[in-house]
């Protein structure tokens, strides 16, 4: 047998597979999930036997399968792409709904960085291309040297820079005067 009755053979089994599952597998899905989800699970159920047409129980050579032989595994195969279905739905809608959450004003607990943001914003792009991968991703400076095309050394010469400009545009921000990690002691407190 060539290659190519091969493929006809396996054609002509997965057409004959299709015209005796298709229709109760599409009222299979209807009864189990939303009417606009049908279709796109019923394809992927059909592309599921297509690639696993071998693996199908009672599907013989002929073209004309008994639907009591293949029908149960056909389901199980349409069960497993609804619940994809409905996974891939529920993780849509969580994304939505965290979408929907950021896109909302600010809360009243959100401290206000109007002035970091303005200080930002007089940088100029690759500036704060640089600041941004390092301060809000985490980036290292050789991994933003990856993202902006720049050398290692160039950005850890620009982020240093930049870091300087900006706490010198920002002003103090500390609330105390004391080295960070110390403490001021009351006069008499050793050995208290």
């Amino acid at each position: 047998m060539t290659e190519e009755e091969r493929r006809r053979g396996r054609q002509a089994r997965f057409e004959g597979l299709a015209h005796v599952v298709a229709e109760p597998l599409h009222r299979y899905l209807l009864r189990r999930t939303s009417p606009d989800l049908v279709d796109d699970v019923l394809s992927d159920t059909m592309l599921v036997l297509w690639r696993r047409l071998d693996d199908v129980p009672g599907l013989g050579t002929g073209p004309a399968p008994d639907p009591d032989d293949v029908l149960p595994w056909c389901y199980g195969v349409a069960r497993a792409c609804l619940a994809n279905a409905h996974r891939a739905d529920g993780r849509r809608l969580r994304l939505l709904e965290r979408l929907v959450r950021t896109q909302r004003g600010p809360s009243a607990t959100v401290t206000d960085h109007s002035d970091l943001h303005a200080a930002l914003d007089r940088l100029g792009q690759l500036d704060r291309e640089v600041v941004r991968l390092w301060a809000w991703e985490g980036l290292a400076p050789r991994q933003i040297a990856l993202a902006t095309g720049l050398t290692s050394n160039a950005v850890s010469l620009r982020l240093h820079r930049v870091k300087r400009k900006l706490a010198k545009q920002l002003g103090p921000t500390r609330k105390s005067t004391d080295p960070a990690g110390h403490k001021q002691m009351k006069e008499g407190a050793v050995g208290e």
